[in-house]
């Protein structure tokens, strides 16, 4: 896993790689500088464009001066700078950089304090102005130059963190902040790119390596990990000859009801298509011939209504709750049961969740190591309103902890949070799966590695992956616009196997 770092645990980490290479901070920052320009100049070959560079005083901007200056040494003729001297400081690495620029034909005008902001006819704007140490929000002359290159409707590429976006912590609503259309961020990306309030700022991003001391890194037990391929191609357990049914467990889909059969459809389809042996619905007798219909591999055990169905809770290795059950009376009673008589891990998602945020008695009484997978307004039912993403992080490490479950959370880069505080960010997916269903299909992958037994926390990690994959294997190569959810479901034994090879 790829551990992702905040602002003190970065300078940490730049800080021994300088000392145990050994290494100069302006060599590294050379280091850094060339590999955004190795990026930079694969995705914009076009050496005739006019790039225009804003640059602070302090290392964010002598990283600008030093990517300014190589990208002249590649042919890169129109090229300009502009140097923000909102402060007299300046750091060492700057003045480094900025000799060397000096002696370049590369042209350098400044801004100071109070200045009529200049004209600009550059195609792509390189924002090199504050970097990851920010901790305040932009004020005076640097929040309006930022808003100027807002207003100027260019291409922006930002240097690592775009100015005045915050690498972790709350980014409220009014943020003043570069909106850039790229950002080339230096080693991984920090937190916050992966959370919701990113998306007025970052259009995209992309970490470069720079050869900061990996073993230091994973050495300073960041609690926050984004999930790479190899980590599921680790875990996963691929079939054995010998093997039968049995061997790859029984799961329990309690879904459904006469008007949301989809959801319990979609979910069960996804339990079978994820590996699991057996795979039973228990759902409404109005959905017996749709069941037998959409997937005959699949049992069912029928409830009627007003009673509760007879279930054998021994027989199955995993079991879900929620997907279209809906939130009345029985409903209610059913999931009370649900908790009341299987003591392994349950897997709650929709309408299961809701229930337990309307009688919070009841989401006290899971059992260990139960898996809860809210989107964003079904979190904030069970656990409170929320005004930003990293406090509903914050917030789901706390409820984690305590309660003794997983959350996984929904997102662009879901995220799995673990009893014992660790993050994971999950880095599949696409815009395409923004589809009705895509969580059902979610919950029963995680079902089907559940019953599989891969622990509570795997079968989040490795569930949240493929599932995202398949989606990608599904939009990306092929272009489409939108990937329904019972596609994905079939996809997935093709993604698996890949994983597997």
């Amino acid at each position: 896993m790829l551990p992702l770092l905040i602002s003190d645990q970065i300078r940490q980490a730049d800080a021994y790689t300088i000392a145990s290479e050994p290494i100069s901070s302006v060599d590294l920052m050379e280091r850094a500088s060339r590999a955004f320009v190795g990026w930079f100049i694969n995705h914009f070959p076009d050496k005739k464009q006019a790039i225009s560079f804003y640059c602070g005083t302090g290392n964010n901007g002598g990283d600008g001066l030093a990517i300014a200056r190589l990208l002249n040494e590649h042919q890169y003729k129109n090229i300009n700078v502009k140097i923000a001297r909102f402060s007299s400081k300046a750091s060492d690495d700057f003045n480094a950089n900025f000799v060397r620029l000096k002696q370049t034909s590369v042209p350098v005008a400044e801004i100071n304090k109070g200045d009529k902001l200049p004209d600009e006819n550059g195609a792509i704007i390189i924002d090199a102005l504050l970097g990851s140490g920010l901790n305040k929000p932009l004020a005076g002359d640097y929040e309006l130059l930022v808003k100027h290159i807002n207003e100027l409707n260019k291409t922006v590429v930002a240097v690592d963190v775009p100015t005045g976006f915050f690498s972790e912590g709350e980014v409220l609503p009014d943020t003043i902040a570069i909106k850039a259309d790229l950002v080339i961020t230096f080693q991984q990306p920090k937190i916050n790119f992966l959370l919701p309030e990113s998306a007025p700022y970052i259009n995209c991003w992309e970490a470069v390596n720079i050869g900061i001391n990996e073993d230091f890194v994973r050495s300073l037990n960041s609690p926050y990990q984004f999930i790479e391929e190899k980590d599921i191609r680790r875990m996963l357990k691929p079939r054995h000859r010998f093997s039968n049914k049995g061997t790859y467990g029984h799961a329990l889909i309690i879904a459904g009801q006469e008007k949301t059969m989809g959801a319990a459809l979609l979910c069960a389809s996804a339990s079978a298509h994820g590996g699991a042996g057996l795979t039973t619905a228990c759902i409404p007798q109005s959905g017996l011939t749709a069941l037998n219909t959409y997937l005959p591999e699949l049992m069912a055990i029928v409830r009627n209504e007003n009673e509760l169905p007879e279930i054998e809770w021994d027989k199955f290795n995993a079991i879900a709750i929620g997907p279209g059950l809906g939130k009345d009376k029985d409903a209610a009673a059913l999931l009370l049961s649900f908790i009341k008589n299987y003591k392994k891990p349950l897997v709650i998602d929709a309408d299961a969740l809701n229930l337990l945020a309307a009688d919070k008695k009841v989401l006290e009484k899971l059992p260990e190591e139960s898996i809860l997978t809210p989107h964003m307004k079904e979190f904030d039912r069970l656990f409170g309103e929320h005004k930003s993403w990293w406090n509903r992080l914050q917030t789901g490490i706390e409820q984690a902890a305590r309660l003794k479950v997983v959350i996984v959370l929904k997102n662009d880069y879901t995220i799995t949070i673990a009893p014992n505080g660790m993050v994971y960010f999950n880095s599949t997916g696409n815009a395409a799966m923004a589809s009705g269903g895509m969580g059902d299909v979610l919950t029963g992958v995680i079902t089907a590695l559940l019953a599989q037994n891969y622990t509570p926390l795997q079968a989040c990690i490795i569930g949240t992956y493929i599932h995202g994959k398949a989606g990608d294997e599904l939009a990306l190569p092929n272009r489409l616009n939108v990937v329904l959810p019972g596609k994905l479901a079939a996809q997935l034994p093709a993604t698996m196997a890949k994983l597997m090879v």
